[in-house]
């Protein structure tokens, strides 16, 4: 599993950080020391954000190094630099704050997916700011990591058993008991939704589900519920997918990534809540034992689901987990899930929408992720559109009627009938990549709503 090194940060009475080269985040109009200004001029540097400019001293070394802030400093921009500079220790000068948000971005961006290369990257680490909880940064960095690494690898080497053996070593690691139901034991435990989505799998790909129970001995603490999309690759199903529809979709387990980031994160900073994490996980795949469009399924809670497409398999996998959740009767229920296509036609593809009915929880999220520099967006449950979820030979279908057209909106709403009902529920429908590579962001797996999801959770649980 990923982990981000402990070494990317120095402290700040190590003998390194006494030689570290400064870092100056510097805006349009910002003041600069005349060598560095005749520098600037000679080079093009103009303080726009996005630009850098290694400043050398008088003996070709590197004197300082000038970041673009543009007109408003984002200390998220500095999850550039770690892709950028040359090798070797550097000391932000920025405000107290902003330097503690620009280090985590700096250990965001020391990301890079190099499990099948021999190319080696330059070693470049930062003095840690004053105030900067490091060991809680190192922890928000590697989860999102561990979430990235997920997606960016090849469904060959990520599929559902890989995905229960990371489960299991989070488990393991923490204390937290693991149950695993695999196959046709699906059936017999009353998981149809996700054996019938995932049956068509080759036997060593077989579909299963997850749970990692942490902390539930302990009846005093709120219970929080983590669910998450766990298909290792879509075809589609029966209803294929186009080549390129098809290409990317190694990353349609992002929604476990992130439950299982998240669930590891909680639990390594040790709050003060019971956690259940569950990731169904299957294999969306085509053979003669495939589900079919036309198809009734039956579902652990008890509703049939006539099936309509069968590129809609991450709602009925999600609708076994999230009646599962319930029987625990969570305080709280986050389910993850890159589940459409329309919501990156709403939002595109960097700013995920959430669904909620309570609004206390819509707030603290929101809240969270402003505060993180983690975005999410608010989308209703638009209760106008149940009627395109209405089947005439089912309790509910799985793709909505064209008339309603709003296809993030109605997936939610369906995920809504199988949600726990003892406490607040929400949908995070994530893209869970970069389409753009740059720096900082390569392209490939990405963490969206997981850093506001936990900063959501401490603020609400934190203290005992």
């Amino acid at each position: 599993m990923s982990v981000i090194s402990p070494d990317a940060l120095i402290a700040a009475d190590a003998p390194e950080a006494a030689t570290a080269t400064p870092v100056r985040f510097v805006g349009p109009k910002g003041a600069l020391a005349p060598s560095a200004r005749t520098w600037a001029e000679r080079l093009g540097f103009r303080g726009k954000a996005g630009e850098m400019l290694v400043v050398p001293d008088a003996s070709g070394g590197i004197d300082h190094v000038l970041v673009g802030a543009g007109k408003t400093f984002d200390p998220m921009s500095a999850r550039a630099l770690s892709a950028r500079l040359p090798s070797g220790v550097y000391r932000l000068e920025a405000e107290p704050e902003d330097a503690r948000v620009a280090a985590l971005a700096f250990l965001l961006g020391r990301y890079a997916f190099d499990r099948y290369k021999t190319k080696e990257r330059p070693d470049v680490r930062l003095v840690a700011p004053d105030g900067l909880d490091v060991a809680e940064a190192l922890r928000i960095a590697a989860a999102c990591a561990l979430a990235r690494e997920m997606v960016d690898t090849p469904p060959a080497d990520m599929g559902p058993l890989q995905m229960e053996t990371i489960a299991r070593e989070i488990a393991e690691a923490h204390g937290a008991s693991i149950s695993v139901v695999t196959g046709d034991d699906l059936l017999d435990d009353n998981y149809p939704a996700i054996h019938a989505v995932g049956r068509a799998a080759a036997p060593y790909r077989a579909p299963r589900i997850i749970e990692i129970g942490w902390n539930l001995d302990k009846t005093d603490r709120p219970l929080i519920a983590l669910v998450g999309k766990g298909v290792a690759f879509d075809t589609g199903g029966l209803d294929i997918k186009s080549a390129a529809g098809m290409r990317n979709m190694k990353k349609d387990m992002g929604g476990a990534a992130h439950a299982l980031a998240l669930g590891r994160l909680v639990m390594q900073a040790d709050l003060p809540i019971r956690l259940v994490v569950l990731v169904a996980a299957v294999e969306n795949a085509i053979s003669s034992d495939a589900f079919r469009p036309g198809d009734v399924l039956q579902s652990r809670k008890g509703l049939t689901i006539e099936i309509g497409n069968t590129d809609a398999e991450g709602r009925l996998i999600l609708s076994d987990a999230l009646a599962r959740a319930g029987e625990h009767e969570p305080d709280l229920t986050l389910d993850f899930a890159t589940l459409t296509g329309a919501a990156r036609i709403a939002l595109g593809p960097e700013l995920p929408p959430l669904y909620t009915d309570d609004e206390a929880l819509a707030a603290d999220l929101l809240a969270a992720a402003d505060a993180v520099r983690d975005p999410l967006w608010r989308m209703p449950l638009w209760p106008g559109y149940r009627a395109a979820i209405d089947s005439d030979i089912a309790d509910v279908r799985n793709d909505s009627a064209a008339w309603a057209q709003g296809g993030s909106i109605t997936a939610a709403l369906f995920l809504q009938k199988f949600a726990p009902t003892t406490g607040a529920w929400a949908h995070l429908d994530v893209f869970a990549w970069n389409s753009r590579g740059r720096p900082g962001h390569p392209e490939g797996g990405e963490a969206q709503s997981l850093r506001a999801a936990y900063a959501m959770l401490k603020a609400r649980y934190g203290k005992v």
